[in-house]
């Protein structure tokens, strides 16, 4: 495997396989790697775990969850149950009907804990994230497959190939399965379409919105309704609007807490000629999140979509 180093430190690798535990090989150690992988430096070094496999219609696919850890730390394997409670309160509320695959704690060379690391399956999908050692969120961990792990992290064809930027997810309205359409008009007929998405696990996801609610509404590859989430509810008029016209707050935001994101679409909710809040709905490793922000790009809250 390649070197990952960046400025002084060094990336960790969580080994996943979508779906399905199995055991580590060896725990780690700060002077000790698992037998999947080593890579070192001169002054430290940087370690694989792996905590889950999958077998896909196409065979085994590697996944790796991409963590800094910063030189002098290292990461141990705790059970779920040694998670701060806040940890545990946010992914019931974020990710609702998830499953563990792996916790860590990270230390420092005292001991003194600096996080936590968690790996969860939602919707069958694999979900890393880091707290800081209040249980706080920190960020959404990039997810990379075995033969990205150095350059934009992605290529044509793969997991992660949607990072191109040319938004390939995207469906037509109107190419939507007629049980998909048919189903608005039946049972929310006040909705307008606004956009729609063919997502990885090759499930769909329709924004829409009625009477100023803007909702995200999710359904089978064969269109059979899975679940309806509200985005927004302003008291405002919604408008659509580029990316380049978000406030640069919000893009560094969006850029610190979900590394390697894809953008689906945004939307300003605006009073007269005064921006209210901004709506953005994102892809983090083929996971889609509504993510609120107020007129000045502030974040508000974020919502998992699916």
């Amino acid at each position: 495997m390649s070197k990952l180093l960046t400025s002084g430190n060094i990336i960790c690798l969580l080994t996943v396989l979508s779906l399905g535990i199995v055991s580590c090989s060896k725990e780690l150690s700060r002077s000790s790697s698992s037998s999947t992988a080593t890579t070192t430096s001169t002054s430290s070094m940087s370690s694989t775990i792996a905590v889950a496999v999958d077998s896909s219609a196409s065979g085994t696919d590697s996944v790796y969850i991409i963590q800094p850890c910063a030189n002098g730390y290292y990461r141990d394997s705790i059970a779920s149950s040694a998670l701060p409670a806040g940890i545990t309160s946010y992914l019931d509320s974020a990710y609702s009907g998830f499953s563990f695959l792996k916790s860590y704690v990270i230390k420092d060379s005292g001991g003194t804990v600096g996080g936590y690391a968690v790996i969860v399956s939602y919707n069958g999908k694999p979900v890393g994230l880091l707290f800081n050692a209040s249980g706080v969120l920190v960020r959404v961990l990039e997810q990379r497959q075995s033969g990205d792990l150095n350059g934009n992290g992605w290529h044509e064809g793969g997991r992660y190939g949607n990072r191109d930027g040319r938004q390939k997810d995207t469906v037509a309205i109107s190419a939507l399965p007629p049980a998909i359409t048919s189903y608005f008009m039946t049972d929310y007929p006040g909705d307008t379409l606004l956009k729609a998405f063919k997502n990885y696990d090759s499930s769909y996801l329709v924004i829409s919105r009625d009477s100023g609610v803007i909702y995200g509404t999710v359904f089978t590859t064969k269109g059979t309704f899975v679940k309806r989430v509200v985005l927004a509810a302003p008291a405002a008029e919604i408008a659509s609007v580029a990316q380049t016209a978000l406030p640069s707050t919000t893009l560094s935001y969006l850029t610190t807490t979900y590394p390697n994101y894809v953008f689906e679409k945004e939307y300003s909710l605006v009073s007269g000629s005064s921006v209210l809040e901004y709506l953005v709905v994102i892809d983090a490793n083929n996971t889609k999140y509504a993510l609120l922000f107020d007129g000045s790009g502030a974040f508000l809250s974020a919502r998992t979509i699916w």
